[in-house]
């Protein structure tokens, strides 16, 4: 029985894809090592900002003027490019009026998080968000996972992780619960399934079985 639902953000329940990839592409324009290309930035996403432009740049220490121009860039393009992917609203707000426990758990800075969970009213349905600014180690480590179970008062044994990431699965599986996998990854189904999640979600509605909610 599944009473608690962690969420990813990115890619998982808000489709940010497109907004990410040009973001990195509009970075490295004009930076070395030079442009890159979807097929690049695609396995690296999941990741932590930091750990992604490290890996685009070669290994360059400090990635904090490439921060600064990813987020200008991302920040001033977030609310043309970005949208729920189909019925998680829907979904989110029948789990949390069933009486789950839902919570976030992100590789994302807190201020970006809340903006984009504020901007789809996702934000009150949720009680615990859990960011990189809250851990010492995040996704694939279980920090990030049992930090959200401590502050919602879960059972690891009722609790289900959703990710469109191999990092999501793996905090999962590190923190002892439940991972579901979404078909919809940049990263393609056959990837995630790699990493054995326990489900795989066609469709948001698909929750619904794996929690014991009939559709309605």
């Amino acid at each position: 029985m599944i009473e608690t639902v962690l969420f990813d953000l990115d890619g998982t329940i808000i489709d940010t894809n497109e907004l990410i990839i040009s973001s990195f592409l509009h970075v490295f324009e004009a930076q070395a090592p030079g442009p890159l290309t979807r097929e690049q930035i695609i396995p690296h996403m999941g990741t932590t900002l930091e750990q992604q432009l490290q890996a685009f740049s070669g290994g360059v220490e400090d990635v904090s003027p490439l921060i600064k121009a990813y987020r200008s860039f991302n920040t001033l393009h977030h609310d043309e490019m970005v949208r729920p992917f189909p019925h998680v609203n829907e979904v989110v707000e029948r789990l949390h009026r069933h009486g789950l426990s839902l919570g976030i758990v992100t590789t994302k800075i807190r201020p970006s998080t809340m903006m984009t969970l504020e901007k789809y009213d996702l934000e009150r349905f949720m009680s615990a968000i859990v960011t990189v600014n809250d851990v010492e180690h995040p996704k694939p480590h279980p920090e990030p996972v049992l930090t959200a179970i401590e502050r919602l008062g879960a059972n690891p044994a009722t609790t289900l992780m959703i990710g469109d990431s191999p990092v999501d699965i793996q905090s999962a599986k590190a923190a002892g619960v439940k991972a579901a996998a979404v078909a919809w990854s940049l990263k393609g189904e056959q990837k995630l399934m790699e990493y054995g999640p326990d489900y795989v979600l066609k469709d948001m509605k698909d929750l619904y079985e794996i929690v014991g909610l009939q559709e309605e």
